[in-house]
């Protein structure tokens, strides 16, 4: 007879390997199927004892489909009567197609047509259909001008083991090959170790392995049953030959350690396994086949992978020389967790994503790793060995920091920026208000130099997510991952995105006894510049009422209004402007947060520049204008050329200058690093400008003075 298994992308090769060794013959892997010849009992054990195989289709015949009528006269062709009880409900699944029949349901549709036609002309009554859980389930694949039409012997996906109870950890199918790949047998001596985000499957996997037990030993029903051509003996003969070798190992007990112990319990009670596994408390001294599964990699999460990247790295240097490791995984970056190559790869295709199995044999070398100084003496596996100094460097600078932030109840402030030539990264600690207030660290990490091995540079900054959160005090999951670029102009803040997905939302943290609202996952700038902390309290204080009375506020190129709540909370009415109507409502949010609403608080949507020119033909000045423009904009909506910081400051500040009132001062700051003020420009239209940058620093970035630039422009 003719098979096929179904299988995920990647794993043709190791079911084609497990056909073999069940009793197949002319076994051909192709796409995301293997096809074999045989008798039926090989296919009866696939389904029983094969672990990779998705569905077992036995192909009843082969026919033209080059359109919808050549498909119906193949399909009616198939003898039926001798296939299908005439109880039985029925279900057709439909894949592949061509230029005449491109949808799948019609392709169903018309399968079913030829099946219920037939039946009706033999039996004079047609089948029950059913959409799902059929009795028995007809497949039809068409590809090119033909179709195979087959009976699924499976009954349904194998990857339902019976067990299952949910979760996010591996499928049965990538857990056992992860197990193969290990080395786990039949009668295996060896414990078993397993560690991951969710070790159900590798769990039973793997016990299962060792202990001979079939895969589908506890399905409740087959596909198969319903068959009128199938073997009732056959099958029989199967599952009696399945129990023999299970039963020589009836005394034998396997050795289990799981790093989450009561998951491994709870996956081992729902398959039955309690009783004949034992579980170890620690990692075993002896050596052992492990399973690590690091699939998910917690790719919105890449401090969580830091984390266990570091675990698996300190197991490693843990197990007994003579392991095997396996894993499961995004990329190649384990093989440094695990200090040595692999000698074996598996491309797969996991989920909703590409991933990669690969096993190692561990020869007990120890692993680079760093004990912090967090004041609970952590330990962390490193990925690069000279991680170590990053570390004691964080812990240096991060202890400074609290005790200097407690001081002068500084809640929000940078830890690290670049100290180490080879850790390109800035560290910014967050710490958010109300009842879920917690400790929050955003990493951006700015882009390698081309030179730089990407590899080394992603391993370094993994090390770099992995002694974060204890040295800061946070959770993995409030760790906040970003890539920076040196864009036109150098500024500090170019266009990058957060590699975090799908993040919680906004926040609210406490600066100078205010409250604003934080994006801490969804944008490059969380919604406050942390170096101009000491800006917005130089402009608090210019705000305050003077004998003239209460002071007008200007906030050009608002962001999200920081600058106006500070020059409000002064007692001064404020206009906001910004090009960004997100801004702008978010401006608002936050000035409503403070207490802050009503007339005496405005705000504009324009286009800065055009706006200060129509503004200057009109009469209103303002007493204070806080300036930060961007370092490069050629936004759509500006309906003009672009603009640049460095080469259209002059003309922007004498255009502001001239809405100040009479005493009026005008706050600029930028963040290009090499931007340098052209001052004779200024002088030549009556403008002076005073470089205040020194004293607008603050202390937690005063290593580096060219993070800003910051002057008090007025007219002369």
């Amino acid at each position: 007879m003719e098979f096929y298994a179904t299988c995920p992308g990647g794993f043709e090769r190791p079911l084609a390997d497990e056909v073999r060794d069940l009793g197949g013959t002319r076994v051909r892997p192709l796409t995301g199927q293997v096809a074999f010849g045989g008798g039926l009992e090989a296919a009866y054990r696939l389904c029983l004892e094969g672990r990779l195989a998705s569905r077992v289709v036995a192909v009843l015949a082969r026919s033209d489909a080059g359109d919808a009528d050549e498909l119906y006269e193949g399909v009616a062709a198939i003898p039926w009567e001798d296939h299908v009880p005439a109880a039985a409900t029925l279900q057709v699944t439909a894949h592949g197609g061509n230029a005449e029949l491109r949808d799948g349901r019609f392709v169903a549709l018309r399968t079913k047509d030829a099946i219920a036609d037939r039946l009706r002309d033999r039996r004079g009554a047609v089948p029950r259909l059913a959409a799902r859980d059929a009795d028995l389930c007809v497949v039809v694949r068409v590809g090119g001008k033909r179709a195979s039409v087959g009976v699924e012997l499976s009954g349904g996906s194998l990857a339902r083991r019976g067990w299952e109870r949910g979760g996010r950890g591996l499928s049965p199918a990538a857990a056992a090959a992860l197990a193969g790949m290990a080395g786990v047998g039949a009668g295996e001596e060896r414990p078993l170790v397993v560690v991951g985000r969710d070790p159900a499957a590798a769990c039973v996997e793997a016990c299962e392995i060792a202990l001979a037990l079939p895969a589908g030993r506890l399905r409740a029903r087959w596909g198969h049953e319903a068959w009128l051509a199938g073997d009732a003996p056959a099958w029989e003969r199967v599952r009696e030959r399945a129990e023999e070798r299970a039963g020589r190992l009836a005394e034998h007990a396997a050795a289990l350690w799981c790093e989450d112990a009561a998951r491994a319990r709870e996956a081992l009670g729902a398959a039955g396994l309690s009783s004949r596994v034992r579980l170890l408390e620690g990692p075993p001294a002896q050596p052992c086949a492990a399973l690590a599964d690091l699939s998910d990699a917690h790719a919105d999460e890449p401090a969580r992978q830091a984390a266990a990247l570091s675990g698996l790295s300190r197991l490693c240097a843990r197990l007994a020389a003579g392991s095997r490791l396996a894993c499961a995984s995004r990329d190649g970056v384990v093989a440094r967790a695990v200090g040595a190559e692999p000698d074996a790869r598996l491309e797969v295709r996991l989920g909703t994503g590409e991933a990669l199995l690969s096993s190692y044999a561990l020869d007990g070398t120890s692993r680079p790793e760093v004990e912090l100084r967090d004041g609970r003496g952590t330990r962390v596996g490193l990925l690069v060995p000279t991680s170590d100094q990053f570390a004691a460097r964080l812990a240096k600078v991060a202890r400074l920091s609290a005790r200097r932030a407690r001081g002068e109840d500084v809640s929000c402030y940078r830890v690290y920026d670049s100290d180490l030539p080879d850790y390109r990264v800035s560290i910014d600690r967050y710490r958010t208000v109300g009842e879920d207030g917690r400790t929050h660290a955003v990493v951006s990490e700015y882009a390698a130099p081309a030179e730089v091995d990407p590899d080394l540079a992603r391993a370094r900054l993994l090390d770099v997510l992995a002694v974060v959160p204890p040295l800061l005090g946070c959770e993995p999951r409030d760790v906040h991952v970003r890539v920076r670029s040196r864009s036109r102009g150098g500024s500090q803040y170019a266009d990058a995105g957060s590699r975090r997905a799908g993040g919680a939302g906004p926040a609210v943290v406490e600066e100078g006894g205010l409250e604003f609202e934080v994006d801490l996952d969804a944008r490059l700038d969380t919604g406050i510049f942390l170096d101009d902390r000491e800006i917005r309290s130089m402009l608090r204080e210019m705000a305050k009422p003077d004998a003239g009375g209460r002071r007008r506020f200007l906030n050009l190129f608002a962001y999200t209004g920081t600058a106006t709540c500070y020059a409000a909370d002064g007692g001064a009415e404020t206009t906001t402007v910004d090009l960004s109507q997100t801004y702008l409502d978010w401006a608002r949010r936050n000035m409503a947060r403070n207490g802050f609403a009503g007339a005496g608080h405005e705000y504009v949507r324009a286009d800065v520049v055009r706006w200060v020119a129509e503004q200057r033909r009109g009469r209103r000045r303002w007493d204070l204008v806080f300036c930060a423009p961007p370092t490069f904009s050629n936004s759509s909506r500006m309906g003009r050329r672009s603009f640049d910081v460095q080469r259209d400051h002059a003309e922007l500040l004498i255009g502001v200058s001239r809405l100040l009132a009479r005493g009026g001062t005008c706050v600029f700051s930028c963040n290009l690093r090499s931007f340098s003020l052209d001052a004779d420009a200024l002088a030549r239209a009556g403008v002076v400008a005073e470089d205040v940058t020194e004293r607008t620093m603050p202390w937690d970035f005063a290593r580096d003075r060219r993070v800003h630039h910051c002057f008090l422009v007025r007219r002369a």
